[in-house]
């Protein structure tokens, strides 16, 4: 049992007065571990799943080192960038610095976020105006950099949130530019829910004899997480998915999907059955997304359905329920979209429809976690059977067990994604038309000789 208390790692007055305040009282084992280490000045690569503490674990020694820089001075002169911290997501760019700016409160130290999505010059005098702490989504950065409205010259600690999730994203060829940037000489932290062999490799360019601590084991789901499976075919998800959002345990739930557009159609549907949901996706405007996640924590909006973008960075208390509506092809993204339940110690459910087609996925999900998860059968409602043939009129509910052989209905049309191009019957009806002139008809004529 962890008996270490924030008082015990050597942090200042000011950051332990804000964390009392907070509502802190002892460090998670993320925390105990990495905040000494960072301290002393270590490099890091640290693992741990999501909700488990690990902004406080980089944030708090981060101040701690960047007090001695404080500075009540209106001048920008006097807050130059001493720390970066680069996320890949803005839900998660605009929860982290929250978190900084919040154990910063009683110290002079300045902290900003950037990303994009948001009209740039509303960031720049911010940004010029002087901050120790910048915290940024790759992309971003290398706009303001572009700009050249920030400079890296003082910057004596960079930190890697997410480091797995801004590779899967793609995000490489920018954060090389970006390191190339900075200081040879600094203090690097990189935290990583799993540990790829892209991630072991970009540990190895850019950190300097890292310290490893990990604190649950690595690509595992958290054990207070109760895990389900309902193999269920595609056109009877929804049906289900009504079902399990009427259940007593389901008062505040996110519902994974894959694409935006499946994302918006379920929110839509929901909402014309009474029931209270918002979709979050890349399509929506900063504004719209950070609107809808604002009324899924005041619990206006009990249902969010969310892509992959919101799988990381959501931090919402005592979330009871995710439901995977697809799961996704990549294992570790089922790891991160679990992990918005269970936080911090508390009891979460996850729950998983799985269509035949799918079912290639979800072996990859089990050995990914090394486990089985557990498969339940439930009943169709009675208005949501379809009838196997035309002339069937049974309608007793029936279990979600699809037959092997029974071909799934399509969800989607990729033809609908392609750009217009006129088919060649319509291209010969664009073309101009030459008139065709029509021989005169013969008409008797009456000569009259004078």
């Amino acid at each position: 049992m962890n008996t270490t208390s924030f008082t015990d790692l050597n942090l200042a007055p000011e950051i332990l007065k804000a964390l009392t305040e907070s509502g802190y009282t002892i460090p998670t084992p993320i925390q105990a571990q990495a905040i000494p280490l960072v301290l002393a000045g270590h490099d890091l690569m640290a693992g741990a799943q999501t909700g488990t503490g690990k902004t406080a674990a980089f944030a708090l020694p981060l101040l701690q080192k960047l007090l001695p820089f404080a500075s009540s001075s209106t001048s920008p002169a006097r807050h130059a960038v001493r720390a970066l911290i680069l996320v890949p997501t803005r839900e998660l760019a605009i929860q982290v610095e929250k978190s900084v700016r919040e154990y910063a409160k009683h110290t002079h130290l300045r902290s900003l976020v950037v990303f994009g999505g948001v009209d740039i010059k509303t960031q720049t005098p911010h940004l010029k105006s002087g901050v120790e702490i910048l915290v940024a989504t790759p992309g971003r950065l290398l706009d303001h950099i572009e700009m050249k409205s920030v400079q890296f010259s003082q910057v004596q600690m960079l930190v890697l949130d997410e480091a797995d999730r801004m590779l899967d994203m793609g995000f490489m060829p920018d954060l090389k530019r970006i390191l190339a940037l900075l200081p040879k000489q600094r203090q690097n932290l990189m935290f990583s829910a799993t540990f790829s062999n892209e991630i072991k490799k970009l540990s190895a360019e850019f950190l300097l004899n890292p310290t490893l601590i990990e604190v649950a084991r690595s690509n595992a789901s958290n054990e207070n997480i109760t895990q389900k499976v309902y193999m269920v075919a595609q056109h009877d998800k929804h049906a289900l998915l009504t079902k399990l959002l009427k259940g007593d345990d389901a008062k505040q739930v996110i519902v994974f999907t894959k694409t935006k557009l499946t994302a918006s159609a379920i929110a839509k549907k929901l909402q014309r059955e009474g029931v209270s949901a918002d979709a979050i996706h890349g399509d929506k405007t900063q504004l719209e997304r950070i609107q809808a996640l604002e009324a899924f924590k005041q619990g206006t909006v009990a249902v969010l359905i969310a892509t992959d973008v919101a799988a990381r960075g959501l931090d919402i208390d005592q979330l009871p329920m995710v439901i995977n509506y697809e799961i996704p092809s990549a294992p570790e993204d089922y790891v991160h979209r679990i992990g918005r339940t269970g936080r911090a110690g508390a009891l979460g459910t996850a729950i998983s429809l799985v269509s035949p087609e799918e079912e290639k996925y979800l072996v990859e999900i089990e050995k990914l976690i090394r486990r089985e998860i557990q498969k339940e059968v439930t009943v169709v409602p009675q208005h949501a059977v379809k009838p196997e043939h035309p002339h069937h009129h049974d309608h007793a509910p029936r279990h979600y067990v699809p037959h092997p052989t029974s071909k799934p209905k399509a969800v989607h049309d990729a033809w609908f994604d392609k750009p217009y191009e006129p088919s060649a019957s319509i291209a010969l009806i664009a073309q101009p038309v030459t008139p065709v002139t029509k021989p005169k008809a013969k008409v008797a004529a009456l000569f009259v000789r004078k």
